[in-house]
């Protein structure tokens, strides 16, 4: 498992923004990955924050430079510039990254959810572009069930309501309490639901929903009582307002300098909670204004307890351990269905001349000296299975499964071939490989 991308942590916004995919062009990208000569499954993450490939792959060297070079040319940078700010995972170190990220200990503000349904739908769309197969499948179901036993188990999930708890409380140093006044909430994902629902309950005086997708502001708007706006129509909008709250998943500038009107003496706060942000910063150099980000709004306390961070990490390093002991063990299954397939054969030669030389014996002592002979067999072959995947979950546990694959010329990847020798027990076909 290979893990190659950048995020909030390596890049700047503009790199970021550069190296994004968007929706339409997923497709597309997930092709160019896929048929890398050393990439057998593939499936690519993309927000507004971090850019990431995670593939099954034959070779590690190869692999990263394959896959380096697709994210540079989408970039439209060169490898070695896009370089400076790519990471790369492998192995264990890759299936411990995604717990994390589908756990939301990576991301910008720790503990947010919304990277869980990002995530489901990377998997979704590596799915249907048929290069998501059943080890991507596995791991990313696995990624998702760890993330929502985080969100589940400890007080992370509370990120998102510490943010906008924090925020209010900043913009009520500013205009004092927020009953009654004119309200205004860019973005109608979990962030802008979430500012709704909790403006509504301080009895703010009206709410004005300002969404690019006119249904999902339609929706948001109906739940809470608020009007519909469309993005064009917010200069006009805001000149009334006294509070801003912009959380939209945008790469790019919603607002700026230009947008905001002269105030006339009337404060304006404006809370700007996107990844990246919507709003330029300049507008808290206005008269009247405040701009409030979520770096001001860091300063001020942390947004996920200590307590909470460790308590997801063990988490994850629990789930971590489970998954990597499971794939161990399944990592021997095809030499254990090996062994037992030869010693069938075996059995299944020596009865066949026990019948040719003693044609005449009754069948039920013929039914009795076969089930005796395979107790016999299944009762030797028992520990040694049972042992070897045992031994597989601990260091170099590898060694025991190679070790009967030498001593009984076993070849795990074709079982019918019980008589030959596999030179790489460890490799899987790439696909488009014989």
């Amino acid at each position: 498992m290979l893990v190659v991308g950048l995020s909030h942590h390596t890049a700047t916004v503009p790199v970021l923004e550069r190296a994004a995919v968007p929706a339409d062009e997923l497709a597309k990208a997930l092709d160019e990955l896929h048929r890398a000569e050393t990439v057998s499954e593939v499936l690519l993450l993309s927000t507004c924050n971090r850019v990431e490939v995670y593939a099954d792959v034959a070779r590690f060297h190869p692999a990263v430079a394959e896959v380096s070079a697709v994210l540079a040319r989408r970039a439209g940078l060169p490898v070695a510039e896009l370089g400076e700010h790519l990471y790369v995972h492998f192995a264990e170190a890759a299936v411990e990254h995604l717990f994390a990220v589908a756990s939301g200990l990576d991301s910008m503000v720790v503990g947010e959810s919304q990277i869980l349904g990002q995530l489901r739908a990377a998997y979704a769309s590596g799915s249907d572009a048929g290069s998501v197969g059943s080890v991507l499948h596995e791991l990313a179901q696995t990624a998702l069930r760890v993330g929502k036993r985080v969100h589940t188990e400890t007080g992370i999930d509370r990120a998102g309501a510490s943010v906008l708890s924090s925020a209010l409380a900043r913009a009520a140093e500013v205009l004092g309490p927020l009953a009654g006044l004119r309200t205004v909430i860019v973005g109608a994902g979990s962030m802008g639901a979430l500012a709704g629902a909790e403006l509504r309950r301080r009895d703010v005086g009206s709410i004005v929903v300002a969404n690019r997708g006119a249904d999902r502001a339609a929706r948001l708007a109906a739940g809470i009582g608020a009007g519909v706006t469309g993005l064009d129509e917010l200069p006009a909008v805001i000149a009334d307002a006294d509070l801003v709250v912009s959380a939209t998943g945008a790469t790019g500038l919603l607002m700026g300098v230009e947008d905001l009107a002269p105030r006339s003496g009337r404060p304006l706060v404006v809370l700007d909670l996107a990844l990246p942000r919507d709003v330029a910063p300049g507008v808290g150099d206005l008269p009247g204004v405040t701009y409030v980000d979520l770096d001001a709004l860091r300063e001020r306390e942390p947004m996920v307890s200590d307590v909470d961070v460790a308590a997801a990490a063990d988490i994850v390093r629990t789930e971590l351990a489970a998954y990597l002991t499971q794939q161990q063990q399944l990592a021997v299954a095809p030499t254990v269905t090996a062994l037992r397939a030869r010693a069938n054969q075996v059995v299944d030669g020596e009865l066949a001349r026990l019948n040719a030389k003693l044609p005449s014996l009754d069948d039920d002592v013929r039914r009795e000296v076969a089930a005796a002979v395979r107790r016999a067999v299944e009762k030797v072959l028992h520990t040694p299975t049972v042992r070897v995947k045992e031994l597989a979950a601990t260091p170099g546990g590898d060694r025991y499964a190679q070790a009967l694959r030498d001593l009984f010329e076993l070849d795990p990847a074709t079982v019918e071939s019980v008589a030959s020798v596999n030179t790489r027990p460890d490799a899987r076909p790439v696909r488009g490989a014989p």
